[in-house]
């Protein structure tokens, strides 16, 4: 299977939910106190700066916390949920536009084991890494790596070369954000139809 790092190009375009989408099937790493880890991404959503009330910076707001979004494509965006929950969220397009994608769930490849431990778990099942906060702690990302070039040697994606058609991506409303009114009910979350480890099927 082929290996290929994405290029900054990938995230520097302008169309958030088109790379939402693309990223279904691309290869999220991380190699965090020395131990690799990652898997095939099958769940996302598309979060976009300019006119989205879901997204921490709607209407172009910039604050501490969501500085790194207005910065260019290809650098890793974490939050703090809950005061719980380190949410890994990866920048696009252009500086000054503050777009990004939310990886919500991903299939394990490698590094399983170090998964399990990192989550306190005993037996591989898809609770491992379904949903964006077990995504974090599985692969070792937390709000220390905000900021992170996703083109370095800590957190990177790759395309190996899986795809994904039209008829095998479903496409619904994102989840948590009935706050946003209208804006909620944009079918931008985006997920693969037949993989386990999805994290809501609605």
């Amino acid at each position: 299977m082929s290996r290929r790092k994405l290029p900054r190009a990938f995230y520097m375009r302008d169309d958030v939910v088109t790379i939402s989408r693309e990223l279904l099937g691309k290869f999220l790493f991380t190699r965090v106190d020395g131990k690799l880890t990652g898997g095939i991404i099958v769940e996302t959503e598309a979060y976009r700066g300019t006119d989205d009330r879901a997204c921490h910076a709607y209407n172009n707001r910039f604050t501490k916390r969501n500085a790194v979004m207005h910065g260019p494509g290809g650098y890793a965006y974490v939050y703090l949920c809950y005061g719980i929950h380190h949410l890994f969220n990866i920048v696009v397009n252009r500086a000054g536009q503050a777009d990004a994608v939310l990886v919500r769930a991903i299939e394990p490849t490698h590094g399983v084991e170090v998964m399990l431990q990192r989550r306190g778990m005993a037996a591989f099942n898809y609770r491992l890494t379904s949903g964006p906060g077990s995504v974090s702690r599985a692969l070792g990302i937390t709000t220390q790596h905000y900021g992170v070039d996703l083109l370095g040697s800590i957190i990177w994606l790759e395309d190996r070369g899986v795809r994904y058609g039209a008829d095998a991506i479903v496409a619904t409303p994102r989840v948590g954000v009935e706050y946003a009114g209208e804006h909620a009910r944009y079918p931008w979350r985006f997920f693969v139809k037949d993989s386990r480890w999805v994290s809501q099927r609605g």
